[in-house]
């Protein structure tokens, strides 16, 4: 479950990344909330793209269309 949310979180960062250089804005919300502690934001970078693995690794026992058999 924290893999699924970590993983929301980045998805929702990225796509605001995207908004924002469309509106000339700054809108790296992980960035924005700890920027003044930029190790601090490495490790959620980090711990996003470990999620996105973990979730990459255990989708195939979870999906009900991946594990239908043909």
């Amino acid at each position: 479950m924290i893999a699924f949310i970590l993983l929301v979180i980045g998805g929702l960062n990225w796509g605001f990344i995207g908004i924002g250089n469309f509106a000339g804005a700054n809108l790296n919300v992980v960035n924005l909330i700890l920027g003044s502690w930029p190790s601090l934001e490495w490790i959620v970078y980090v711990l996003v793209g470990l999620s996105a693995v973990w979730i990459a690794i255990g989708h195939r026992k979870d999906c009900k269309m991946c594990s239908v058999s043909m």
